[in-house]
C-alpha cells in the first residue's frame, strides 16, 4: 500500500458482553421507569436501578433523547412483532384483543416520554418513526387472517382501525373511570366482527 492509498476500513468491534449487558439493563430499567412515571424520569434513578453509574448510562445513551428513542423503538418493535406469535396462539378475534391490549400498554408508557419525543422529532435529533405505518401493518395482518377465517370483517380498512384506536387513546381524561378505556376498546373490537 502506498502512502496515497487510503487504509482499508476497520470492521467495528462487537460490544463486550458486559457492555451489552449494561445496555440491556439500562433499557429494561428505563422501560420500567417510563411506564411507572407520570412526569419526568431522572436518569440517575435509571442508572441506579440498572446497577451502573451515570457515566455508563451516558456512554450508551449520550442524551435523554437517545435513551427515550431506544426505549420507544424497542417497545414499538415488541408491539408490532407480536402479531405472528399471537395469531399462532389464538384465533384472530382473540389475537386482535390481545394485540390491542399490548398496544394500549405501549401507548400508556408514552405519557412520561411524550415531551422528549415531540421535542426530538421537531428538532430532528430523534428520527421520526414510521409508527402509524407499522401499527396499521400489524392490524392489517390480524384483519386479513380474521377475514380468511370469517371471524373478522373483510370490508375494513386497517388505517381506519388505527384512527379509531388513536381516538380512544387521545380521548382519555384524568378522572375517567378505570374501565372506560377497556369499554371503548371493546366497542372497537366488537365493530370488527361480521
Amino acid at each position: 500500500m502506498t502512502s496515497e492509498e487510503p487504509a482499508p476500513p476497520r470492521a467495528a468491534r462487537p460490544a463486550r458482553a458486559d457492555a451489552r449487558r449494561n445496555r440491556d439493563n439500562l433499557l429494561a430499567a428505563a422501560r420500567r421507569a417510563f411506564a411507572a412515571a407520570d412526569g419526568a424520569v431522572p436518569l440517575e434513578g435509571i442508572a441506579r436501578e440498572a446497577g451502573v453509574g451515570i457515566g455508563t448510562l451516558y456512554r450508551h445513551f449520550p442524551t435523554r433523547e437517545a435513551l427515550v428513542e431506544a426505549v420507544y423503538s424497542a417497545e414499538l418493535d415488541d408491539v408490532t412483532t407480536a402479531v405472528p406469535v399471537l395469531l399462532a396462539r389464538f384465533p384472530p378475534e382473540i389475537a386482535l384483543r390481545e394485540w390491542i391490549q399490548r398496544y394500549a400498554a405501549f401507548v400508556a408508557t408514552k405519557h412520561s416520554m411524550i415531551d422528549t419525543l415531540r421535542a426530538g422529532w421537531a428538532s430532528g435529533r430523534i428520527a421520526t418513526p414510521a409508527t402509524r405505518e407499522r401499527i396499521t401493518g400489524a392490524i392489517a395482518a390480524i384483519l386479513a387472517e380474521g377475514a380468511r377465517t370469517g371471524s373478522l370483517r373483510a370490508d375494513v380498512d386497517p388505517d381506519d382501525i388505527t384512527s379509531l384506536l388513536f381516538g380512544v387513546f387521545l380521548s382519555a381524561e384524568p378522572g375517567d373511570p378505570p374501565d372506560r378505556g377497556v369499554r371503548l376498546l371493546g366497542l372497537v373490537i366488537d365493530s370488527l366482527r361480521p
